[in-house]
């Protein structure tokens, strides 16, 4: 596999198109940097990180409304790739649907979302797009 990333965001995305409740993927310490960020702006219920073999796994709980049986998350999008890296400045921070959503950066102090990046004041690698 040449991008983790990649997978990790096309596991998410099959599971919701499938209605799961809950999705397993392989551990990495950014894909865990990144599930917490999904979980602490609201776009995940839950998560756990299963530590069985070399790598791990972990668990994702997808939040659904309700009533409408809508999840939360409506879009996920790679923007930087292998072949093709995107980065940016605090400066040209990227608005996700004009600050609705999150771009999640990887920085030097380690991975946020673009509205922390800015207010630190630090640029760095745009991972992807999420709302």
């Amino acid at each position: 596999m040449t991008d983790p990333i990649a997978d990790y965001l096309t596991r998410l995305r099959n599971a919701i198109m499938a209605h799961h409740r809950v999705v397993e993927v392989p551990a990495s310490n950014l894909k865990k940097s990144i599930t917490k960020i999904l979980f602490e702006k609201g776009y995940i219920l839950n998560y756990k990180f299963v530590e069985d073999g070399p790598q791990g796994t972990i668990k994702v709980a997808l939040k659904y409304d309700p009533v409408t049986k809508q999840n939360a998350i409506k879009h996920l999008k790679r923007v930087s790739s292998p072949g093709l890296r995107q980065y940016t400045g605090y400066k040209d921070m990227p608005r996700v649907i004009n600050g609705l959503g999150i771009a999640i950066i990887s920085t030097s102090k380690g991975v946020m979302t673009n509205k922390e990046a800015a207010a630190e004041k630090i640029g760095g690698e745009v991972l992807c797009y999420v709302y």
